[in-house]
This record gives C-alpha cells, sequence and structure tokens, in this order.
C-alpha cells in the first residue's frame, strides 16, 4: 500500500536524520523517543511517538509517559501534547514524526516555560508549608579546612596538578 510505503520511507529518513543524535531512540520500527534538551538540563523532556497501522492518515500516538519525564508536572505534560497535536492536525496525510521533534526543540523555552526549575518529585509536595525547605546541596558544601602548613605540606607533596607523584607510596625494599 502507498501508506507503508510512505511510512518505510519515513522510517529511513528518520534514520538518516538522527544517525548519531543521541537525543534520538528507535524503540521499533514504529515508535521512537527524542529528548528534548540536554541530559543535565531541568526543563529537558521526552517525547515518545509511536505510528498506528494507518499512519499517517491517522495521528501518531504521542506520549510523555517515560521515566524521564516523571518530574514534570501533568498540567505541563498535557500542554505540550496538545500543542503537539495542533501540529499533528496541521500534517496530518504527512510524514510528521521530524517535524513534531523540531517542533518541540524550537519552542522548548515555550513549552517548558510554566515548569519550575527546581523540580522535586511530587511527593514531597505533601510537605507543610510551615517547615523551612533545606536543599542538600547546603551540607555538601562544607570543605576541609586547612592551616597553612598543612596546605604547603600537600603542595610539597603534589605535582602542579595535585596529583601525588608517581611512587610515593613504594616501600623502600633496600634500606
Amino acid at each position: 500500500t502507498p501508506a507503508l510505503a510512505l511510512v518505510q520511507m519515513e522510517l529511513e529518513a528518520l534514520r538518516s536524520i538522527y544517525e548519531g543524535d543521541l537525543c534520538f531512540r528507535e524503540l521499533s520500527p514504529v515508535s521512537f523517543q527524542y529528548r528534548i534538551g540536554e541530559s543535565g538540563d531541568p526543563k529537558a523532556f521526552l517525547i515518545e511517538v509511536s505510528w498506528p497501522e494507518t499512519y499517517p492518515q491517522t495521528a501518531p500516538v504521542i506520549s510523555m509517559d517515560a521515566f524521564f519525564n516523571n518530574t514534570i508536572s501533568s498540567a505541563i505534560k498535557q500542554s505540550i501534547l496538545d500543542k503537539l497535536m495542533v501540529e499533528v492536525e496541521a500534517n496530518l496525510g504527512t510524514a510528521m514524526t521530524y517535524t513534531l521533534f523540531e517542533y518541540a526543540k524550537d519552542n522548548k523555552e515555550v513549552l517548558m516555560e510554566n515548569q519550575p526549575v527546581n523540580t522535586v518529585t511530587s511527593v514531597s509536595n505533601s510537605i507543610p508549608i510551615g517547615t523551612p525547605d533545606v536543599p542538600p546541596s547546603k551540607k555538601k558544601e562544607k570543605k576541609e579546612h586547612l592551616s597553612k602548613t598543612q596546605k604547603r605540606k600537600l603542595a610539597d607533596k603534589t605535582d602542579n596538578k595535585g596529583e601525588l607523584p608517581r611512587g610515593w607510596n613504594w616501600v623502600d625494599v633496600i634500606k
């Protein structure tokens, strides 16, 4: 069928366009994931697009249920899906997976504008407002304070990069 040929062509196109792109993942020949944003980015999200048998005449199934998205509120996920569905409507009958991924990449800031950056999973939302929130990162910042003589001794033992010289812990057998 012509639809099958179109799907096959789109599959080949996606594979060649996103070859070597670490954000793109082919889960199966009809299911793909794309990560919008860098992996450390708090506003990054993952879109999964699956093609039903009648694709591209019918809309692909777009999902944001991936574990990667578990910090994103359901309202924002729904808003992103709604905006993607508008794109789907506009492109019905054509190969649109690339279009959807690119639309999400180009509009990442708008799509995620209401997502708070310091996201904590929804479990912690049950904390009463009266308790002060102390971020865990504050505890780790305590550095070991060395005196000037301790620093000097350490500097004498190490090279300019702070590395101990080769063999510093070897035992002298011929004493």
